[in-house]
């Protein structure tokens, strides 16, 4: 977007070079309205910036938009229809020179109050779109401005419509005091039912936005945008500063700082907006079903001859040998099998708390038309991209934005893939702060319970908790040359045997492989990868083979209601290492005794783990 935009100024200014040259011929009154950027203090040419949507060709700054100039630009031509313009703003406090004061700015403005809502279309798909402009006392939140919000999500509730808000606020209307700040509950309580129907809510925040609309509405949307540069905060600035007697770091309250830091999902810019909603209400339409695949059912993938000859021929490897491979960086990281297998992705970032974990990437992509949540931990391919990444070793934070959106998932009734590869949780002073323990188990918790198919992928290394927390699914796969253990070989031969070298022989006993798991059940599959990922065709057959056998295992998982989903998470995790009440029924079962260290020889009745049968 940053080079377009830049493509854009190089081009505008040719322009606006031309139009100056051609300027000074003319008489006074033919000369070229122009303003002033108050980024860059350029006089530049309002002709050449509203073609530029409003972005100055000299500094791409962002100059702010009147609301009927923003719903042009999103909109189909003559498609917006206004709702609740017979509301008028009252004065419920009688607060002394109120009235006058907005019969002033509406006088100015040509606005009945501060913002403008109703329904249109974007390239031909219904939605709700609302403005607040900056204009109308500041896009303050006064009674009106939150009846028209909270009627609007409460009609496109029933019309099952998406919204879409530009926000632009600074704050509660101070003149209407209590009934101000009600309105701050009011709309989020509507937005609240129009999020439990399963409908589709976009904010896209300007400059500035604050106050009571940046602790409301503003930052309860299913995708969070910033424009290039808005303030965004609760508090502005100055007040910040003052209170704490400190210098404000550059660039704090912006958009760029909020991705950063984990509260919004990305930066929009305008030349990319009206494309950005669209795809947007497309992903996130109500579907019947999940599997709703672009491929007919009969057409097969035919893997090339070559990598079914390697995938026969590949040597037995010892566990150790696997281990040290998984660990090389020439071996594909998880976003290579995200390019491979999404046909777009649209990354969402962060927690919403504080942090975007670079450890883990989530978002939105398409397998064959069908949307698809995919979250991966990415260690890196190269050192400066592991160090980026911490390894791919995750923060809490990083879990907790995998969970956001396994449930985002959820609501909109989307698959969700999973690619593990982790040598472990952080372990750090920064992860115990932040607490890992409750991020991880919260993780397992809610992952046994979502209503959609859950397919995790072990691709490298398994650590421990830190992977398990993103491998909680109705199937389970790994790559034959990957691991997942409790433990690291070389941490267990540290511990029980007192020896680091004996790791090789502790990555024996752990029965860490994958055929090892395959045969306890631990994973439902292990797949088959080819000799050499530096092949391309090699490696592009093989990525092309996974995402058909996804896609053929969303539609199997699709035959079941969702109680017999949820029924069998559940009992695949239930059996493992289930305690048995009788010693017979253990050794019915080839192997169990010794999994579960019950001796077969007395067939009498043995107690619980807890005293009980």
């Amino acid at each position: 977007a940053e080079e377009t935009l830049a493509k854009n100024a190089e081009s505008a200014k040719t322009v606006a070079d031309g139009k100056n040259a051609g300027a000074a011929q003319e008489t006074k009154e033919d000369v070229p309205e122009t303003i002033v950027c108050p980024k860059c203090g350029k006089t530049v040419l309002k002709s050449v910036v509203k073609q530029h949507k409003y972005v100055c060709y000299e500094c791409n700054y962002y100059f702010r938009v009147r609301a009927k100039n923003r719903i042009r630009m999103v909109s189909d031509k003559e498609a917006f229809e206004p709702w609740f313009t017979e509301l008028t703003t009252g004065n419920p406090l009688n607060f002394p020179e109120y009235e006058e004061k907005i019969a002033k700015t509406q006088e100015k403005t040509g606005l009945s109050e501060g913002i403008v809502i109703g329904k249109t279309k974007i390239y031909g798909e219904e939605t709700v779109l609302g403005v607040i402009d900056s204009r109308f006392m500041m896009g303050s939140m006064g009674h009106v401005v939150g009846e028209k919000i909270t009627s609007a999500f409460e009609r496109a509730t029933e019309e099952r419509l998406p919204v879409i808000l530009f926000c632009c606020s600074g704050g509660a209307r101070m003149q209407e005091g209590i009934i101000s700040l009600m309105q701050m509950a009011k709309t989020s309580a509507a937005l609240k039912k129009h999020s439990e129907a399963g409908l589709l809510y976009v904010s896209i925040l300007t400059d500035p936005t604050t106050g009571g609309v940046t602790a409301s509405f503003a930052m309860l949307g299913d995708i969070i945008l910033g424009e290039p540069g808005a303030l965004v905060g609760f508090a502005g600035p100055r007040v910040i500063k003052q209170t704490i007697g400190q210098d404000l770091p550059e660039g704090f309250q912006r958009s760029e700082f909020l991705v950063e830091h984990g509260i919004i999902d990305g930066i929009i810019t305008r030349d990319k907006m009206k494309d950005t909603m669209y795809q947007l209400i497309v992903t996130h339409k109500q579907r019947t079903g999940y599997a709703n695949f672009d491929k007919e059912e009969d057409e097969k993938f035919d893997i090339s001859e070559i990598l079914k000859e390697r995938l026969t021929s590949v040597e037995n490897k010892t566990p150790w040998e696997k281990i040290r491979g998984t660990r090389q960086m020439t071996r594909p990281c998880a976003l290579d099998y995200i390019d491979y297998i999404c046909e777009d992705f649209h990354e969402i970032h962060g927690d919403r708390t504080m942090n975007d974990d670079k450890a883990i990437v989530g978002g939105i992509g398409h397998i064959d038309g069908q949307p698809v949540t995919v979250i991966a931990q990415v260690k890196g391919s190269s050192m400066t991209e592991c160090m980026e990444r911490n390894f791919g070793m995750p923060l809490p934070d990083g879990y907790r934005k995998a969970l956001r959106l396994m449930k985002q998932a959820e609501k909109f009734n989307r698959p969700i893939i999973t690619f593990v590869n982790t040598p472990g949780a952080f372990c750090g002073l920064e992860a115990e702060e932040r607490g890992m323990g409750e991020a991880i188990a919260r993780n397992l918790y809610e992952m046994s319970a979502l209503k959609v198919p859950v397919l995790c992928i072990l691709i490298g290394e398994g650590g421990s908790g830190g992977a398990l927390a993103m491998a909680v699914g109705n199937e389970v796969w790994m790559l034959e040359n990957a691991y997942y253990s409790v433990i690291t070989p070389e941490s267990c031969a540290s511990i029980l045997f007192k020896d680091p070298k004996r790791a090789p022989e502790a990555a024996e006993h752990l029965k860490l492989t994958a055929s090892d798991l395959n045969k306890m059940g631990i994973v439902e599959k292990v797949v088959e990868e080819p000799e050499d990922f530096s092949e391309e065709k090699e490696t592009s057959h093989f990525m092309k083979k996974l995402a058909d056998d996804l896609s053929k295992e969303i539609k199997q998982l699709e035959k079941k209601p969702v109680d017999k989903l949820l029924d069998d998470r559940y009992e695949k995790y239930r059996k493992i290492g289930r305690y048995s009440e009788y010693s017979e029924a253990v050794g019915e079962v080839p192997g169990a005794a010794q999994l579960l260290g019950v001796s077969q020889a007395p067939a009498r009745k043995r107690r619980g783990l807890f005293g009980r049968g």
